[in-house]
């Protein structure tokens, strides 16, 4: 190797340590970057030219980075609800803007509410699929149906009365013919809630019968807002007191004609298992004035107004709501690629896909290889300081050794210039 191969070769050297160096800089700098992926320098040596023999032979080093997005990162608590992390393989997709804009990819789940109800980081939008009250996913779980996640597509909710239970002991010691009242609360499908009187008459030796008047307005307790149209139930009780058979059975209420507009109802009622006394009964009260004292509860709920999102371990992005409903709204995929390290890194913690990491798939989370969503957590940049520092020592270690060989051989140099001289 001639003297200004050295020196060539000596210069490769400081420009791949300089590359080297460079990649440690941006790792330690984005050690606290959240969803980070550390880039490394790969050296490959370079041959000039092949002289007599293979230790004479002229080249260098070259430097290139290495993406290691595949790592994964430590996952930790995070006090917001909408931040979310993925444990395994896969992307969060992303869009850059609401209407026809790139689709991306990114590890990095510092999502939050933008003041449209979006959900956004740095710019992008969080896509998904919609849902619906149950979580599952309206049409095909396909790309042509991501969209850009609205937390506000549900910003006020009600549910209707279809389930009702009730416990509750009828006096065995009343007279036939004795009648008794309770009131139970319903909920339309608009979430108006109504009052029910249940009038309980004893009808014969271990028989009664329950019938419901229209519901009335909770707010007045007089405006008639629905008519009833099922008929009287009929209860018949064991000797020993226990529920014997309800006629229906199961139980039904059936309301129509709401005046507000609402859809009719139909509600299960429970009255307890036939041979207990879960829920109705028939036992002597010892009084001369005996009561009926009714506890019943039901499924209904009033408006209740979006107060907060949370992310499930699924995917689902669920909104919370001050009437203590919550309902599914949208489910998160995982996309993965057949090649993560082919991805194109861009600023944010975004990537785009290319030729080498090949077309996402979207999956489930969790599911055929996929990675898992988990809420209130991120996912920690990959950077350690002090496997950064160890490269950092070694590539200046190297540098320095390589501008020893330039200074070297600007010595012998001169050496060889002032013989000539």
């Amino acid at each position: 190797m001639s003297l200004s191969g050295a020196i060539n070769s000596a210069i490769s050297a400081l420009n791949a340590q300089s590359t080297a160096l460079a990649l440690v800089s941006n790792n330690l700098a984005n050690t606290s970057t959240i969803g980070y992926k550390t880039t490394s320098a790969s050296f490959t040596s370079l041959l000039a030219g092949v002289g007599d023999t293979a230790s004479a032979a002229s080249g260098g080093v070259l430097a290139t980075a290495v993406s290691n997005v595949s790592q994964q990162g430590l996952l930790t608590t995070s006090s917001v609800s909408t931040n979310m992390a993925i444990s395994g393989s896969g992307f969060f997709t992303v869009a850059s803007s609401l209407d026809d804009g790139g689709v991306y990819y990114t590890r990095n789940g510092e999502f939050s509410v933008d003041s449209d109800g979006y959900l956004v980081n740095n710019g992008y939008y969080l896509q998904g699929w919609a849902t619906d009250a149950d979580g599952n996913i309206i049409g095909s779980a396909t790309s042509n149906n991501l969209t850009a996640i609205d937390t506000d597509s549900v910003a006020t909710i009600a549910a209707p009365t279809t389930e009702m239970s009730m416990v509750v002991n009828l006096p065995a010691d009343a007279a036939v013919g004795d009648t008794f009242t309770s009131s139970v609360e319903v909920f339309d499908s608009l979430g108006t809630a109504a009052n029910s009187t249940v009038t309980w008459t004893k009808t014969g030796e271990n028989e009664w019968t329950a019938a419901f008047s229209d519901p009335v307005l909770s707010s007045d307790g007089t405006t008639a807002i629905g008519t009833v149209s099922s008929d009287p139930i009929t209860i018949t009780f064991n000797t020993d007191g226990t529920l014997g058979s309800t006629d229906p059975s199961p139980a039904t209420l059936s309301i129509t004609d709401w005046t507000t507009g609402a859809a009719d109802s139909a509600v299960a009622i429970d009255m307890g298992d036939a041979g207990s006394a879960t829920g109705l009964s028939q036992y002597s009260t010892g009084s001369e004035t005996p009561t009926v004292d009714l506890v019943a509860t039901q499924d209904g709920v009033a408006m209740g107004s979006l107060t907060g999102i949370e992310i499930g371990d699924d995917g689902t992005v669920s909104g919370v709501y001050d009437n203590g409903m919550t309902r599914a709204l949208y489910k998160i995929p995982v996309t993965t690629f057949t090649n993560d390290n082919g991805l194109h890194a861009m600023s944010g913690g975004i990537y785009q896909s290319t030729t080498d990491s090949g077309a996402g798939t979207l999956r489930l989370s969790g599911t055929n290889g996929a990675g898992t969503i988990y809420g209130g957590q991120l996912e920690l940049s990959t950077a350690d300081t002090n496997t950064e520092f160890a490269k950092m020592m070694a590539a200046q270690q190297a540098y320095s050794g390589a501008a020893q060989i330039v200074t070297t051989a600007k010595s012998m140099f001169d050496t060889l210039i002032s013989a000539v001289r």
